[in-house]
């Protein structure tokens, strides 16, 4: 299987961190924004077909001057759904740009569905 890589933009070292991770910190700092239950990604490859590989639902375009964040989540019933949106926007961006220097150009968020709570049993 081929890994794709992202490339320190600024050309001086030789880090290379897979598409993988950064679908990662994206999903991770989208769920860590009060009001979302989960994330999902948009992203479809011929490895999301192997054994083993869950479909995945995020998905980053990048080059060496951009990148573009494609994530899906599902909102708590109740929530501001724009509000909550608008959150995942900022968290995203910030941890990407944080913890791997890319310049994040865009986060695009897709409302895939609301959550509402279960009841509880008396």
């Amino acid at each position: 299987m081929v890994e794709k890589y992202f490339v320190d933009p600024a050309g001086n070292t030789n880090v290379k961190i897979a598409d993988d991770v950064i679908t990662r910190i994206a999903q991770e700092a989208a769920t860590r924004v009060e009001g979302v239950y989960n994330s999902y990604t948009t992203k479809r490859d011929i490895g999301d077909f192997l054994p083993g590989r869950g479909q995945s639902k995020t998905k980053v375009t990048a080059d060496e001057e951009k990148s573009v964040v494609d994530i899906s989540i599902v909102v708590e019933y109740g929530r501001n759904i724009v509000e909550v949106a608008e959150e995942v926007q900022d968290a995203v961006k910030i941890s990407l740009e944080n913890m791997t220097d890319l310049d994040i150009t865009a986060v695009n968020v897709h409302v895939n569905g609301v959550r509402a709570q279960e009841k509880e049993s008396v």
